[in-house]
């Protein structure tokens, strides 16, 4: 590689291979991770990157190796006060200065640092970004010769995102006073929408280089289980630890165990701690004390497994993670990826199982609509959360190979692999899927409005149990109350097992046809758009889960199938440059009206823009978030787009 005319505030430079790989060297490595030297390039050449890369992707690199060849003092804004701790240590023993600013300093501590920036003493500095908006650090910036600023965790910025931080709206000011340094926004999860955002709260132009790799990590054994009750439950995730672990006192690697709450995390601790396995406790009711010393434990190897809620795990480089178990689904895909990308980091094989119940979509809305930290919840929020969380369910419901829809969700067209061959859906292919469910699509749309006719019945009144119950024709003390055990619609589905029928209603909650309604034990609602399918004003576009699956056999055993179902959402070429013209007119709308790219159009409706190419307005109003007001102000230049790129 070549990089020429490195410049910076004050030296013009170039560097040859020779510098470069010695540089490398440096850092302990002898060749470049994909899309590393890529990024590097962009960085050196162009001055603005926004890099996506995955947990344990080496985006560090990116940042450390230019800090390393750039004269001054590279500015990296982290919100991890642990890795920025770790990181300086490792930087300082080989030889390259650096310091960190964080609250966890005093003030003299705090005072000497910041002398030693002015001064020029450390060639890389971390900033936690509640630092950004203090007196000191604004005066320091004046006298800072600056060649990067580095943001990690930059979907942080996003209020779309699923880690929003405020502190991090102060960024986009830093960068305006530093107008001649670099700029490289790293991190591990952003949908395009999330990327869109991130260039608009920093300030960057649309055309900024973006750089998606890393995300295929193929000997991580994707697998998703429907929870048959705690009992089967408990002998799963057992079942799994003994599978990549071995046994307590024989253990090969660590695992972590992610619970939706504190009082599951306690509950899941004890039993484990019971069998014989060195376990620890992790979430927000520990005292910083307590969570610091299970951290440090698990990082060191004294601990074989972390039960934690998601406040556990960042910051953590420990290679021989074998599992990452979820007893219920996170917010996410990115919550999800990121977190089971904390396994096999060595690239030895490792396990991510994640269960799935009928009580998630509850329980998730419930979450979403209280967990405002104070905050006012907007519906505009709300609906964009309780999007993401159906994106996660859509996956979790699978049909295709896991990594390959993984990769796609992130835009990480490069690396799908056409089927893992690890994963329990390459798995099942394999072996074959017995029963499938041999139907036209007339008979499929009839049993699809036949589901959703039964949560007309007890639209607002029960949750998803009860109109499973109704369907089936089961007896049920809520619907003979009701008298909806009189109704055409009571056992409508009673060829159909409880589990099939649950499904296809999960599914018709992801398509955006059923939803819930109000507090802590919400009701499940048929939306307009359900109404509309279930009267036959509405095409029906879903996949059915097959009538019965065969129990896989370990992902670990036999030759993988190549050949996945088949995904509705794979673009071709020319979808994806429609939608990626779609993205563009996007952003320059939001920027224009200084809004958020989702007030916009969300990704959901971009995609499906590309699948239907609306003519005029009527076909326009049939797409998934395009109501009267948003096509009287948008919908004319969202036609415009497609006009332009379809003959």
């Amino acid at each position: 590689m070549q990089v020429r005319d490195l410049l910076s505030t004050h030296h013009s430079m170039s560097i040859d291979s020779t510098e470069l790989h010695d540089a490398l060297s440096r850092f302990g490595h002898t060749s470049f991770r994909p899309g590393q030297r890529e990024a590097l390039e962009t960085v050196f050449d162009d001055g603005r990157l926004l890099l996506v890369a995955p947990t344990g992707g080496g985006k560090s690199l990116t940042y450390q190796l230019p800090a390393l060849l750039l004269p001054g003092t590279t500015l990296v804004i982290s919100p991890l006060i642990s890795l920025m701790h770790d990181q300086v240590e490792a930087l300082d023993a080989i030889g390259v200065p650096a310091t960190y600013l964080a609250s966890t300093l005093d003030g003299d501590e705090m005072a000497r640092r910041i002398e030693g920036l002015r001064r020029g003493d450390y060639r890389i500095a971390y900033v936690a970004p509640e630092r950004l908006n203090t007196p000191a650090f604004r005066a320091l910036l004046s006298s800072l010769e600056c060649p990067l600023v580095a943001i990690d965790e930059a979907h942080c910025i996003s209020e779309w995102g699923h880690d929003f931080r405020p502190d991090y709206m102060q960024i986009g000011s830093v960068l305006k006073e530093l107008p001649k340094a670099r700029v490289l926004a790293c991190t591990a999860t952003a949908t395009p929408i999330v990327r869109d955002e991130i260039l608009e709260r920093l300030g960057l132009p649309v055309d900024t280089r973006q750089i998606v790799r890393g995300f295929a990590r193929p000997n991580l054994a994707l697998r998703v289980r429907e929870s048959g009750g705690k009992k089967d439950r408990d002998a799963r995730v057992d079942a799994t630890l003994r599978e990549a672990l071995g046994r307590p006192g024989e253990v090969s690697g660590s695992a972590i165990v992610y619970a939706p709450t504190r009082r599951a995390t306690e509950d899941e601790f004890m039993r484990l701690e019971a069998q014989g396995w060195r376990t620890g406790a992790y979430h927000a009711g520990l005292d910083g004390e307590t969570r610091g010393e299970v951290h440090d434990a698990f990082s060191s190897g004294a601990l074989d497994v972390v039960v934690a809620t998601n406040a556990f795990g960042m910051g953590i480089d420990r290679a021989d993670v074998r599992a990452v178990i979820h007893l219920a689904p996170p917010g996410s895909i990115e919550a999800y990826y990121q977190e089971v990308g904390r396994a096999g980091r060595d690239g030895e094989d490792a396990i991510a199982l994640m269960f799935v119940s009928s009580a998630d979509l509850p329980r998730r809305r419930h979450l979403i609509e209280s967990d405002a930290g104070g905050a006012i919840v907007t519906e505009e929020s709300i609906q964009h959360k309780w999007g993401l969380f159906l994106e996660l369910m859509r996956f979790a419901e699978g049909g295709s190979c896991r990594h390959d829809s993984v990769l796609r969700y992130f835009g990480d067209e490069e690396e799908t692999l056409s089927g893992c061959g690890r994963c329990d859906v390459c798995v099942e292919l394999e072996e074959g899927i017995e029963n499938h469910l041999d139907a036209s699509p007339e008979q499929i749309e009839l049993l699809v409005r036949k589901a959703l006719a039964g949560v007309a019945r007890v639209h607002g009144r029960f949750g998803l149990s009860a109109a499973v119950a109704l369907l089936r024709g089961a007896k049920d003390e809520r619907l003979e109350r009701m008298n909806l055990t009189l109704t055409s619609t009571y056992g409508i589905l009673s060829d159909f097992s409880e589990d099939w029928i649950t499904r296809v209603l999960r599914r018709c909650i992801a398509a955006g046809w059923v939803d819930f309604w109000g507090g802590d034990r919400p009701v499940v609602i048929l939306t307009e758009e359900g109404a509309s399918v279930m009267r036959g004003e509405h095409a029906v576009r879903i996949l059915l889960p097959p009538l019965k699956r065969r129990s896989p056999k370990s992902a670990s055993s036999g030759a993988a199938s190549r050949h996945a179902a088949p995904d509705p959402d794979t673009f071709d070429a020319t979808q994806q440059d429609l939608f990626e013209a779609l993205r563009e007119h996007r952003m320059e709308v939001a920027r224009a009206e200084g809004v958020p790219p989702y007030v916009v159009a969300s990704d959901r409706t971009l995609r499906e823009l590309v699948l239907d190419l609306p003519r005029n307005g009527d076909e326009l109003l049939r797409v998934h978030g395009i109501g009267p007001a948003k096509a009287e102000k948008y919908g004319e230049g969202l036609l415009g787009v497609l006009r332009e790129h379809v003959v």
